[in-house]
């Protein structure tokens, strides 16, 4: 039997699909910045605000979004004004947002279930109105990621030449920030925020293996997140296991194919390519 014959199949494929596209084109960014952990930091705030949604009776995922983008802006501005060191803010939000998540939700009348769901995800379980949600959002980040290359590029690669060049650094930075913590916030439907980081960055770790300018790297890197998810939805679907495992396990798997092919081709041209040995052109006379 078909699976994909069923709406909630279906609407979770197309969610899936949105997300494995959005997350690489906003992640590659994050790697080039140092960043690539800070999606662990935002989605454990953003479960403080699943927890807090739950508890004041309202929507959880738009509690969440508020909650996100708080703490996105927050460590954008400790890394700014380099108070502390980014990866301590990015402990502090990591450690708080779950302690924080964990206890609002068991003081909810929520069950356990339910904050599977968000850590783990539950793409199975999207209504439409979720995956309009997902679509808008995540095209969104997208469209902007990709419209913005260049300026987030510069900005992403070196801030202080990217502010001689006459660029806003710190609209961008919030740009990102902002972006980060929309992108964390739609895929719990997805991987679940224990998992949303690796969606975003190995994909482009994959990607970087095979690739050498910054725009190939974005594209193949995009293509390779698109083939995990939708594969990934298919594997949970006809093997019945969780969609959101499925699909980082297949991105990792992924990336450890190409990262031996890559090795490998390295290898075998050390080993075909001859050694050039430097010899006396014929009219050249050697002396002793």
């Amino acid at each position: 039997m078909d699976l994909f014959q069923y709406d909630f199949m279906q609407r979770a494929l197309v969610g899936a699909l949105v997300i494995g596209l959005a997350a690489p084109a906003l992640g590659i960014y994050l790697v080039q910045r140092r960043l690539a952990l800070i999606g662990d930091g935002i989605g454990h705030v953003a479960l403080t605000g699943v927890g807090a949604g739950l508890l004041l009776n309202r929507s959880p995922v738009l509690v969440a979004v508020v909650a996100a983008i708080l703490g996105a802006v927050t460590i954008e501005l400790v890394r700014a004004r380099g108070r502390t060191s980014g990866d301590l803010a990015l402990a502090l939000l990591f450690y708080g947002g779950i302690a924080g998540g964990v206890m609002l939700v068991g003081l909810s009348d929520a069950s356990s279930a339910n904050l599977n769901a968000y850590l783990f995800g539950s793409l199975t379980t999207t209504s439409p109105a979720d995956l309009a949600t997902i679509a808008v959002l995540g095209a969104s980040i997208a469209v902007l990621m990709l419209a913005l290359r260049p300026a987030l590029f510069a900005v992403c690669h070196d801030e202080e030449y990217a502010r001689v060049a006459g660029l806003p650094v710190r609209a961008l930075n919030m740009l990102l920030a902002v972006a980060t913590a929309v992108t964390v916030t739609i895929a719990m439907r997805a991987v679940g925020v224990l998992l949303i980081s690796a969606l975003m960055v190995v994909p482009v770790a994959t990607a970087q293996q095979v690739t050498r300018g910054f725009r190939s790297t974005m594209t193949a890197a995009m293509a390779l997140g698109l083939f995990a998810a939708g594969a990934g939805v298919w594997v949970a679907a006809t093997a019945d296991t969780a969609p959101g495992a499925s699909v980082v396990l297949l991105a990792i798997a992924s990336f450890l194919v190409v990262a031996l092919a890559a090795a490998a081709r390295r290898v075998l041209r050390r080993r075909v390519t001859p050694a050039v040995v430097s010899a006396p052109e014929p009219h050249e006379v050697v002396l002793r």
